[in-house]
């Protein structure tokens, strides 16, 4: 399957897509074994691209026998954007996607977004915050529309698989004038069903936490959020969905524990 939107159509006609967009060059984000993603410019447009160069037969049937779905293109986050569009969740617009013939373990494909111009990752709004703590109202404005978008995001059948904060980017506008407005990025691994299953719940919502647990917020704050993304008070949902929130917890503090063991964390957190 190709897709081209009417600028990239333009820009690219009579051209073979898989050719133009491998050739590009640009401001290099992420270059991993299978995978590149540039910041690229054309017709003085900024879009991101993600090349996927093919993961090998190895990594497929290691996947497999893991039970684990496994990414093997750019088909997977082209098809998510376009349903995410649907459902007026911001996330990046697909301008192209294309992908070769062959094999699963050797197909090139790549897909192109338009940038998210004017968003901040949480991450970096968040990064001072142990040194410089934010007022109670901005705490609690993020917590918020965190748990909203969550919230949202599940019930329209969709998972994440790297549910962190540096994921969830704010309106840079928006914020300006007090109010905190959100997107999503970074949906190669991202799925959708008919309804999230409990075990891809539990990971999207822990990974939530995990990347929040360094930042001062209370049990109060959390019981907060769990109110918000239930739509129940927190002690309905704690005792109507105790195994969730129980598990989201578990798995949040073991992630902590990994992070520390490797310096990925700041070590604020005290599970």
């Amino acid at each position: 399957m190709t897709y081209l939107r009417e600028d990239i159509q333009q820009l690219w006609q009579g051209q073979d897509p898989l050719e133009e967009a491998f050739a590009l060059q640009g401001e290099v984000f992420r270059d991993v074994p299978g995978r590149r993603t540039l910041r690229v410019v054309l017709n003085n447009k900024a879009y991101f691209i993600k090349l996927h160069y093919g993961v090998g037969w190895s990594e497929v049937v290691k996947n497999w026998l893991q039970f684990k779905w496994p990414v093997i293109g750019a088909s997977n986050e082209f098809v998510v954007c376009r349903a995410l569009a649907e459902e007026q969740i911001p996330a990046p617009v697909p301008a192209a996607y294309a992908a070769s013939s062959g094999s699963i373990a050797t197909q090139r494909s790549f897909v192109l977004s338009d940038e998210l111009a004017g968003y901040t990752s949480l991450e970096d709004i968040t990064d001072s915050w142990p040194e410089q703590p934010p007022s109670a109202l901005e705490r609690q404005r993020y917590l918020y529309a965190v748990a909203r978008f969550a919230r949202r995001f599940h019930q329209a059948g969709f998972i994440h698989r790297d549910f962190y904060i540096c994921h969830l980017l704010s309106n840079d506008a928006e914020r300006s004038v007090g109010n905190v407005s959100l997107a999503v990025l970074d949906l190669h691994r991202a799925r959708r069903f008919a309804r999230v299953p409990f075990r891809w719940l539990k990971r999207d919502l822990a990974a939530l936490l995990f990347s929040s647990l360094d930042l001062g917020f209370s049990e109060r704050d959390w019981l907060r959020f769990i109110a918000i993304y239930s739509g129940k008070p927190a002690s309905v949902a704690l005792r109507e969905e105790a195994a969730l929130w129980r598990a989201v917890r578990q798995r949040a503090d073991k992630l902590y524990g990994e992070g520390l063991r490797k310096g990925l964390v700041k070590g604020l957190y005290t599970p």
